[in-house]
């Protein structure tokens, strides 16, 4: 019988994991959230002007992804991590004193740049710090309980914004914002990093080459292993298509006749269960692929019948069905991080943000288009259905026998 990997003393890991869950609860702690667009309407934007600064949010962070992400495999991660919630707020803050077009392009911008030195460095620590103390099977327990913290940040904050609002306006909801990232970036300084003393030569020229080296050592990983593209193409699909009908949920319930002042009552109900699905990673983890494969089924029809029903019972099941693509999500980029086997382990995780971001950009655009037509319930069906080719192409992989038997 073999023998399991010894498990890390829990006060070696704390010292890890309690900075991770304090920098992915305070960076999604935005009291603006929920009250930017209102912010951009009362400035007197219009809907097209609006919908463009969308667009310069998601363009920013998918022409910065990758080059951020080969970035991180050469500077201090934890250093970059602290910067992102920085960058975000300086822009929450030019929205609030300038508040203009220019201003929110310039914020958006800010905050996706933001985003994107996030994005792949942060994965890339928690499992390389994770694989040093010997806990790298830890990764999908630890990062999960991160999601579940980052998604019970939104809702509290959400929850708080009306209140504070009231009292102080805009200036006490950004002030809030800001002291938030301010946190965040605290959290990420306190996050431990070991990395390889580096005696390379110094100067522009010479970090110019390590940069470059680390950034086609990353690109050649992914372009050369076919595991390490499909777990990769695992992470854009899974985590891309729930992530955009999470944002039409209002939208849903107010097309299925739920009156106005009872839709946050049904946006907390899914709040609930995804988080739920976040701390459920550990144990789907463990799963093979035929099991990941039933619950991708399982989450695709409990999403389209949710969403179909639009009653209480359609809600539990919109929230269970978001909750598996929650736990989905977190186990397939622990997939990835297992699967990465070079230095550039940010370089490779970011190529992941970066098809995530196109995928999202994409559907988002698929979805308006199928709304026009045929409504809010149906269009959450049409973008449900991939996933069933999604667990399709698991219960394939399972039973080739050139490919083993863990994803």
């Amino acid at each position: 019988m073999p023998s399991l990997p010894p498990r890390a003393p829990r006060t070696r890991l704390s010292r890890l994991t309690w900075p991770v869950f304090a920098y992915a609860l305070f960076e999604e702690f935005i009291l603006l959230y929920p009250l930017y667009a209102l912010l951009f309407h009362d400035t007197g934007l219009s809907v097209a002007q609006i919908s463009s600064l969308f667009v310069i949010w998601a363009l920013s962070g998918v022409v910065v992804a990758v080059p951020a992400g080969a970035w991180a495999d050469v500077v201090p991660r934890r250093h970059l991590l602290a910067a992102a919630p920085l960058l975000a707020a300086a822009g929450f803050t030019l929205w609030l004193l300038l508040p203009s077009y220019a201003a929110f392009a310039l914020g958006f911008a800010l905050w996706g740049v933001g985003g994107a030195l996030s994005s792949g460095a942060f994965e890339a620590l928690v499992h390389s710090e994770l694989d040093r103390r010997g806990a790298a099977d830890r990764y999908a327990r630890v990062m999960g309980t991160a999601r579940a913290l980052g998604v019970a940040a939104v809702g509290t904050a959400t929850l708080l914004a009306v209140p504070v609002m009231a009292v102080g306006g805009y200036p006490a909801v950004g002030a809030a914002s800001v002291a938030a990232c301010a946190l965040c970036s605290a959290a990420a300084l306190a996050l431990p990093e070991h990395r390889v003393p580096d005696t390379s030569p110094r100067g522009p020229r010479a970090a110019a080459a390590r940069y470059t080296a680390v950034l086609r050592g990353g690109l050649a990983e992914a372009a050369s292993s076919r595991p390490l593209r499909r777990a990769i193409a695992l992470v854009v699909v899974v985590t891309a298509l729930w992530g955009v009908l999470d944002e039409y949920v209002p939208l849903l319930a107010d097309e299925a006749g739920v009156p106005a002042r009872t839709v946050p009552v049904v946006v907390l109900v899914v709040w609930v269960l995804v988080t739920l699905g976040g701390l459920f990673a550990g144990a789907g983890e463990r799963l093979g692929p035929i099991g990941l494969a039933v619950v991708t089924a399982l989450a695709a029809v409990a999403v389209a019948a949710g969403a179909l029903l639009g009653s209480p019972v359609g809600w539990v099941l919109l929230g269970l069905g978001f909750g598996a693509c929650q736990m989905l999500s977190v186990v397939a980029d622990a997939r990835l991080q297992a699967r990465i086997t070079g230095s550039a382990r940010a370089t490779v995780t970011s190529l992941a943000g970066l098809g995530t971001d196109v995928l999202t950009v994409c559907v988002y655009g698929l979805y308006a288009g199928a709304y026009a037509f045929v409504g809010h319930a149906v269009a959450f069906t049409l973008v449900a259905i991939p996933y069933l080719a999604v667990a399709l192409a698991l219960t394939h992989l399972r039973r080739r026998a050139s490919i083993p038997a863990r994803l």
